[in-house]
């Protein structure tokens, strides 16, 4: 499981022009189970994804086509971390 703290590097009306493209890169790595959840920081500073991917080499890989990233937007701090408790529901965080 993957922490990803996303931090803009410019100031947020040339994040909104990217926006769109952003939305429709997380929808197809929500589409393929990669990402889990996703959001923005407050105030809005940048954002925050849990994703699961095979490894680091993978997931820097999906990281790379988001358009936050290949437009110098944003920033990406990645926690790679073992899930070992979760809330009742949220056991598919483990796998």
């Amino acid at each position: 499981m993957f922490i990803v703290s996303l931090s803009y590097l410019v100031p947020v009306d040339q994040v909104d022009t990217h926006l769109a493209a952003h939305m429709e890169f997380l929808d197809k790595f929500y589409a393929d189970g990669t990402f889990v959840l996703s959001g923005r920081k407050i105030p809005r500073t940048g954002g925050v994804l849990l994703a699961r991917a095979k490894d680091r080499d993978s997931l820097d890989a999906i990281l790379q086509q988001d358009p936050f990233f290949r437009y110098g937007i944003a920033r990406f701090d990645v926690i790679e971390m073992q899930v070992s408790r979760t809330a009742p529901g949220l056991e598919l965080l483990k796998e």
